[in-house]
């Protein structure tokens, strides 16, 4: 039998391990699956294609029973170029907080879920406790797509997943969707003493960036509006751009990326639609007049759907009797909820930490955090129960 381990101690352990998410996360899991094994609890892995990293699946209690899903990424983002008090593999106490990168996004909360694991055997004797811990959720939430495959072949759809990202211990019942493109803006090289000879793609992409904050401040200032969010409104920001080689050289290729972060309900395709127009009617025949194999090329990166429940739902209706709270809230930034959502998995965001404390140098944790994410979990468990 495995020795009951503290919240904090537990937190020490994993943030113990490197899990930036270029790194492999199999010592993590590993640990996690050994852990749960000295309480007779059996995990289930799934890979990810070269072998190098694993979602951990494991149930507490009756299989064949409706559950309730503790979600947790094990990745982390990582520290290059940041200055830290401490080294942020170390989990470092200072005045009640704990410093270590992934305290609170989000090892402080699958921390606490693991230390709970004997009461949860206790309590979990008709209403099961899934520990549903993915990875590479930093870099597109890509394990957890394995993940969801696994729950979907469970015995019993489950009553309810909560996605433990640092909230304060919030009730989260909506996200954005982020959608991320990359555009490539093909020109036609020429000496710079010969402009008109050339396509410039550095400016042709600076035309279609400097229209993209067009239609950005048009949805700040027109909408939709959801006063639920921060900002309230459909978002479009870019982030990189590359091109150029000489400053005596007329660009031939420019690169740049760009991000919608769109309500639910607002559908990104029009926003990509409207800036594909603007790109084919607006910028290219003016190249087109140079070379008409100049233009631009548009390609996804990656996709994440939004995610709303109702407040009324049985789902939130549990979270909020296990707080003891009757306010929600939603979130502008990303998690695994949409595609447990996507799922028909009904899921609610909230656990320990502060997410303006995430992906920041001497990133931390208040114990008293933890300490209010045992009792959720706890009351959570015993809810489900009755």
């Amino acid at each position: 039998m495995t020795a009951r381990i503290g919240s904090a101690e537990m937190l020490r352990r994993l943030v113990g391990f490197d899990t930036v998410s270029r790194n492999s996360n199999l010592a993590a899991i590993e640990f996690i699956r050994d852990y749960l094994d000295g309480f007779g609890i059996a995990s289930r892995l799934s890979f990810d294609d070269e072998g190098r990293k694993a979602n951990l699946f494991a149930t507490i209690g009756p299989s064949d029973q409706p559950g309730i899903i503790l979600s947790g990424h094990s990745d982390v983002v990582p520290v290059d170029d940041q200055h830290w008090s401490s080294d942020p593999f170390k989990l470092r106490e200072d005045e009640g907080r704990l410093y270590g990168r992934g305290s609170a996004d989000m090892k402080g909360f699958i921390g606490t879920a693991l230390a709970l694991v004997p009461d949860f055997k206790e309590r979990a004797t008709s209403t099961p406790i899934h520990l549903a811990f993915s990875y590479d959720e930093e870099v597109g939430c890509i394990g957890v797509n394995r993940l969801i495959e696994q729950i979907g072949m469970a015995e019993a759809k489950p009553l309810a997943c909560v996605v433990g990202e640092p909230t304060e211990m919030k009730p989260i019942v909506g996200q954005k969707g982020l959608h991320v493109f990359r555009c490539h803006a093909h020109g036609h090289e020429a000496h710079s003493s010969r402009t008109s000879f050339g396509v410039n793609a550095v400016e042709a992409a600076a035309e279609l960036i400097a229209g993209i904050k067009t239609i950005s401040r048009r949805l700040r200032d027109e909408g939709p509006f959801d006063d639920g969010f921060e900002p309230p409104y459909t978002t479009l920001h870019c982030g990189t751009i590359h091109g150029g080689a000489a400053q005596n050289i007329v660009p031939a290729s420019c690169n740049f990326t760009f991000e919608i972060r769109n309500l639910p309900g607002h559908d990104p395709a029009l926003l990509v639609a409207e800036i594909e127009r603007h790109a084919r009617e607006q910028i290219e025949p003016e190249m087109h007049a140079v070379d008409p194999t100049t233009g631009f090329t548009f390609q996804p990166r990656n996709g994440l759907p939004d995610y709303e429940i109702a407040e009324d739902h049985p789902a939130v209706a549990l979270v909020k009797r296990a707080l003891g709270a009757n306010a929600v809230g939603k979130v502008s930034y990303m998690t695994e909820a949409g595609l447990f959502g996507r799922a028909g998995i009904p899921t609610v965001i909230c656990g320990p930490g502060d997410i303006a404390q995430a992906h920041k140098p001497d990133e931390f944790i208040a114990k008293e955090q933890l300490a209010r994410c045992e009792t959720f979990l706890l009351r959570l468990a015993e809810s489900a129960h009755t």
